[in-house]
């Protein structure tokens, strides 16, 4: 697939499966990291880099007053945090960056599932005998006859 020509469009990572799957998962966050009046700062890109290794994909809010375009900061905040923006809707910018350990979008590489150590078996839980015991019946009470 060809880059996007538009210059609005450029910071976008390409259309793919996983796009789709991140826009819809993004949807019901809420936006984490805020990016204020003195535009994308040192502490922004602080805060983004930290959220990012928690979450993995995050929504950011470019303020109204933010000196920057909401596209310019989108490109400065996936450029300096080494992640893809997935998203531009209005002020809001979605952001994703696959987790080096545990990533939830996409599955690990044969190559990181060969360094991966297997995990140890589980002992097996000696199985109990199960006690069924029959209910008694419930008495139904008579009814009036009209």
């Amino acid at each position: 697939m060809p880059a996007p020509t538009n210059p609005k469009k450029r910071a976008l990572m390409p259309s793919s499966k996983l796009r789709k799957t991140l826009r819809a998962a993004g949807h019901h966050l809420s936006a984490v990291v805020q990016v204020g009046k003195e535009g994308v700062t040192d502490p922004v890109l602080r805060q983004l880099d930290e959220q990012l290794g928690a979450h993995e994909l995050l929504k950011v809010r470019v303020g109204t007053e933010s000196p920057e375009d909401r596209f310019e900061a989108a490109g400065r905040l996936g450029e300096a945090a080494g992640a893809q923006v997935v998203q531009i809707i209005g002020r809001t910018v979605l952001v994703y960056r696959r987790h080096p350990e545990k990533p939830r979008y996409e599955p690990l590489t044969a190559k990181e599932l060969a360094s991966k150590p297997a995990p140890e078996p589980q002992p097996a839980k000696p199985q109990r005998a199960k006690r069924h015991r029959a209910r008694p019946q419930r008495e139904r009470p008579q009814r009036a006859k009209r």
